[in-house]
Parts: C-alpha cells; structure tokens; sequence
C-alpha cells in the first residue's frame, strides 16, 4: 500500500447527512493534479450558510440533494504539491479562497469570477467541502501566511472577504459615513473593513444589546438598538440618524430582512448607496421608488473576488484584528463536531465558532 492510498483510507471529514445529522466518516480525495496542493486543515470556522445546511439542508436554492462534507473557512499545511507547483512548498501555512470558477465562461473572463456559473464551492452543493484532515485544491487559490499570522486569522480571511468586497463595491472612502445593519459576524468583518478603508464613522444597528457591546469594543463610532418590531421603521430611522449625527453616506444590509432593508433605504442620504450583504429572504417588500426619487444606489454583493492578498496584508499590519470574534473553539471529533454546530445555531453569545483539527 502505498502512502498516498494510505492517507486517503484515513483521512476523514464532517458529512452532513440530513437535518441536524453529522457524521466524521472517511472521505476519499480525488488525484492530486498537477497543478494541485494537498492541505492538512488545521482550522476552520462555521458560517451562517453552514449553519442553515446543518439545520435546513438548503441555503435558499442551495439544496442538499446527498451527503456533503461541511465547511469553507479554513486555513492549514501543505503536506504534497503537484509536479507544476512552484508558489508553494510541503510546509507552507495556507489559507485556502474556497470556490473553483471555469476560467473559461465572460464573467471569469471579465473578471468577475465569483458570478460564475459553474463555480464549484467549498461546503456548497453538490460540492464537497473543507471540515475535513486533508483537502486537495489548486494551487492558485491557496495563499501563503506571514509568520505573524495564525492558522485561525487565516480562516477567517474568508469572512473577512466578505466585508472586504462589500467595501470595495460600496467604494468606502476615509470620507464615507456608514451604517450596518446586523452585528453578527458579517455585520462586525464589514466593520473593521470600514474602518480599515479609512471611514470616518461607523455605526452599528442590531436588536441584541450583547453582539452591540462587542461592536462597541471592536471600534464601532456607535451602536444603535432597534425595534424587534417588523413594521416599526420609522423609529428606527430616527433612532439611527439621531445617533449618526450626519448623513449616512453608506449602508450595509447585512441581515436582509425587508425591515433592515427598508430603513436602511430610509436612513441613507439623498445619492447614498445601501449594499444589500446579507441574504436573510429570499424576496423583499422595501420601498424601492421612494429611494430612487433621491438616487440612493441599491447594489449587491455575492461572495467575493480577489481579496486573499488585501485581507491577509490587513491582518499582517495589524489595521485589521479578527481574534476577538473567535469566542468559541472546539477539536476534531464526533463529540465537538455535534457541540460546536449547536452552539452556532442557538447565536447568543457565540460569534465565531473554531474547529482546531
């Protein structure tokens, strides 16, 4: 038996097998190819997409149709690179960009690989993803850690790219006011990517007084507590442009629900941009005409896209710490796998929870 059919035998992963059901079993990787790296996970965080497969086993028209490997946010070692390699060496601590375009189709083409088509994702249906001993994955979507940079802060480069392409389509300036919306681990990454991009205000709405105090100690310029009221909008404007004290410049809707989205259209000022982060529904009712009467800009975000480089320099200069929202750490068995998935699902005081493998 050779050692590569002998890793493949051992090595073993976190299959999502119905509603609430995960089991460690083998998972047997394909070839490595020649233009592939072998990683050992050494970390990986939960996300909220993982969390809605776990409790769903669809995340809107994602649908788990057989048995998944989990996960996506993941960093670890390389333990075998293929014949064409030369970026990357047995050894090296990678954080891994976890979805594979075409290359081949206009929007890889253009540029805007993270709309294709036939992008096969980590943890997201049919693919198979990364809570597991050992992945396979292209060499140019693995990228390299400096020696400051733990194997955690690398996984969470992932969500980090959310806030990061966020800012970047929104175009946050150093003299952008913002507003977000949700203060759970999207909502504080947007944050720190604001803040990193040189915004002179930000501010955070959420219904939570626990998740604000964190937003509060991460930096946030203020925090706002809005209404569980679903209906109940026009307060919150209020209650937000009170606590701004200006005109918003940006919103970030990182819920996506049609109550954050409709005061965040309300709260922005005349020619402002609200960008739309969180998926929370899959259809809204928002008051749309109003908002283009004052030209505020509506746009979106899906993922990201060339943003490994930025988060990682981010985290290497230290303009950007993610340690504080890793509130939760679990190892690498059936037990803590069962554990730490519940612990994501019940939110509370979790924020981001953290496979150590």
């Amino acid at each position: 038996m050779t050692n590569t059919e002998e890793n493949e035998e051992t090595n073993m992963a976190a299959w999502l097998l119905g509603i609430k059901n995960l089991q460690i079993q083998p998972y047997h990787l394909p070839p490595l190819g020649p233009n592939d790296v072998k990683v050992q996970i050494k970390a990986l965080g939960i996300c909220g997409s993982d969390v809605h497969h776990f409790k769903n086993m669809r995340v809107a028209n994602f649908i788990v149709k057989k048995p998944m490997v989990i996960g996506h946010e993941c960093a670890g070692i390389i333990k075998e690179v293929g014949s064409n390699v030369k970026s990357q060496a047995v050894g090296d601590r990678v954080a891994l960009e976890p979805g594979i375009s075409c290359q081949t189709c206009n929007l890889c083409k253009n540029g805007t690989y993270n709309l294709c088509k036939k992008m096969k994702f980590f943890g997201s249906p049919p693919t198979n993803g990364s809570l597991a001993n050992q992945v396979v994955h292209p060499e140019n979507l693995v990228f390299k850690l400096p020696d400051n940079v733990s194997l955690e802060e690398g996984a969470m480069c992932e969500p980090l790219s959310v806030g990061v392409h966020a800012c970047r389509r929104a175009n946050v300036t150093p003299d952008s006011k913002v507003l977000i919306f949700g203060a759970g681990p999207i909502g504080l990454v947007t944050m720190l990517a604001a803040h990193a991009f040189g915004a002179s205000k930000v501010i955070i709405a959420d219904i939570d007084d626990h998740r604000l105090s964190i937003a509060k100690d991460l930096g946030a310029n203020g925090t706002v507590k809005v209404s569980t009221n679903l209906q109940d909008t026009d307060e919150d404007t209020e209650k937000i442009q009170k606590t701004m004290g200006d005109s918003i410049d940006i919103s970030f809707d990182c819920v996506g629900f049609d109550k954050t989205m409709s005061t965040a259209l309300n709260a922005t000022r005349a020619g402002g941009k609200v960008c739309l982060v969180g998926l929370g529904r899959s259809q809204m009712t928002i008051p749309l005409v109003a908002a283009a009467a004052r030209e505020v800009d509506v746009i979106g975000i899906f993922r990201y896209r060339n943003t490994w480089p930025l988060c990682i320099e981010l985290l290497k200069t230290g303009k950007i710490d993610v340690k504080p929202l890793i509130t939760h750490r679990y190892k690498f068995t059936q037990e803590d796998v069962e554990k730490a998935f519940e612990t994501s699902a019940r939110g509370g005081n979790a924020i981001k929870v953290m496979f150590n493998l």
